[in-house]
């Protein structure tokens, strides 16, 4: 330990040694946790990062937010007009408009979040190389951004049922639920892509055409059929419907959710663990 010196008249003495501690700081072993704590201290941060994801997605904008709401509502009309008349009785026994809305609201929600979340690491190459902070404050930003739109745009498929006479029902307060299972689906993908895609880029333009594709896999605009079922092996045909059924009053589908709500959410916790565990490394490969 040093010793400080002080003069007392003429004489210099030791005065007793100061205690200096010392902080050491060594690598994690194993894997990390999901870093709870960081992410909560640093909230404001998520949410001051939110903020900047809405501004920028419609900065410059004449319509602004409205385009949250522009978006579902011109692809319902799109759709009305031609897969209708395509597929009979794609709707069954609902009006086609509401039924397509109610699906196309969780699935545009569902791909707006992946794809934000996907890109939002390596858009960020500012903060990651510059600032520490949890980086999975990035990619959740991300998804809570998306998640604003969701709830501009259910407005409107509220107005469109009362205005088909469709009354919401109590299976409404489930509702919740139902956006809590989007929620773990579009992290869990959106964060494990956000990691990868920071090595590899070409998942980047990958995923938008995969989305594409795998929503006319998904039933959002037609009934799925019970013959073949296909669509049960798609992991996001149960939260697509458990949303359209506690929307719009139908029978929920407890069996597929259920088992789809278990992977959702592991797959969610291995998005998050793999992100923490290679977000060491960002600031040297991005």
């Amino acid at each position: 330990m040093p010793e400080q010196a002080r003069t007392v008249g003429d004489a210099e003495v030791l005065a007793a040694p100061v205690h200096i501690e010392e902080t050491v700081i060594t690598p994690l072993a194993g894997w990390p946790t999901l870093g709870v704590t960081d992410l909560w201290r640093y909230r404001d941060l998520v949410f001051q990062l939110t903020l900047r994801n809405i501004k920028v997605r419609y900065k410059q904008t004449i319509l602004g937010v409205l385009w949250a709401v522009l978006q579902p509502v011109l692809m319902t009309v799109v759709f009305a007009f031609t897969l209708r008349r395509l597929i009979p009785n794609a709707s069954g026994e609902l009006p086609y408009p509401v039924f397509v809305l109610s699906g196309l609201l969780p699935w545009i929600f569902f791909q707006t979040a992946v794809t934000a979340a996907a890109n939002s690491v390596v858009s960020s190459e500012g903060l990651v190389t510059k600032v520490y902070f949890p980086r999975l404050a990035i990619p959740l930003a991300a998804v809570a951004a998306a998640l604003i739109d969701l709830g501009i745009s259910f407005v409107v498929l509220i107005v469109l049922m009362l205005w088909y006479g469709i009354v919401p029902t109590a299976s409404l307060a489930l509702l919740p639920l139902a956006v809590a299972l989007l929620l773990a689906a579009a992290t869990g993908i959106g964060t494990l892509i956000a990691a990868v895609a920071v090595s590899y880029r070409d998942f980047r333009h990958a995923v938008p055409f995969v989305l594409q594709a795998w929503m006319f896999a998904t039933p959002t605009i037609f009934v799925h059929l019970e013959a073949g079922r296909l669509s049960r092996f798609n992991p996001m045909t149960a939260p697509v419907d458990f949303f359209r059924a506690v929307t719009l009053g139908l029978p929920i589908p407890w069996a597929s959710v259920l088992i789809v709500a278990g992977v959702h959410i592991a797959l969610c916790f291995a998005g998050l663990l793999y992100f923490r565990h290679v977000e060491d490394s960002f600031a040297d490969v991005i």
